[in-house]
């Protein structure tokens, strides 16, 4: 596994929260709610397990490529679903992190923008990685074509 981000150890634990917005909310309220409970967990759980994170809006678009579900169309959640994912040294690390009482209230006001609740699934991570350089790109290309069936 590469070094993707860094400080995430191979046996990391990845959670995931599925945010869809209710009707009244827009984006810029999930930013701000989001960017005050993260400002949060980086002062107060930098030093105990947690490691990084990023949320990601939905564009509406459907890989028409990468899918398997028929004809790509424009996702119905565009705008209006986004993926909060964080990075932690472990599962417990990350379950001490929102007991705690900082947390909580803020975690509360993003659960209010909520339609769908809130699920938070962890994962253990199974790969990272970067893209190659030019210069690896054209190496793996050559071995490839020297070595593969």
């Amino acid at each position: 596994m590469s070094n993707l981000i860094p400080g995430f150890s191979y046996d990391g634990v990845v959670t995931v929260n599925r945010v869809i917005l209710k009707d009244g909310y827009s984006v810029d309220d999930l930013q701000e709610r989001v960017a005050v409970l993260c400002e949060n967990v980086k002062t107060y759980h930098s030093g105990t397990g947690f490691i990084g994170g990023f949320v990601a809006l939905n564009s509406g678009e459907v890989s028409n490529e990468g899918s398997t579900i028929g004809q790509a169309m424009e996702s119905l959640l565009k705008g209006r679903e986004a993926l909060v994912i964080t990075f932690w040294r472990s599962f417990e690390d990350h379950e001490r992190s929102h007991r705690s009482e900082t947390f909580q209230p803020l975690f509360q006001d993003v659960l209010e923008l909520c339609e769908n609740g809130n699920e938070e699934i962890a994962y253990e991570m199974l790969w990272s990685g970067q893209a190659y350089s030019p210069n690896e790109a054209e190496a793996a290309r050559e071995a490839k074509a020297k070595y593969a069936p």
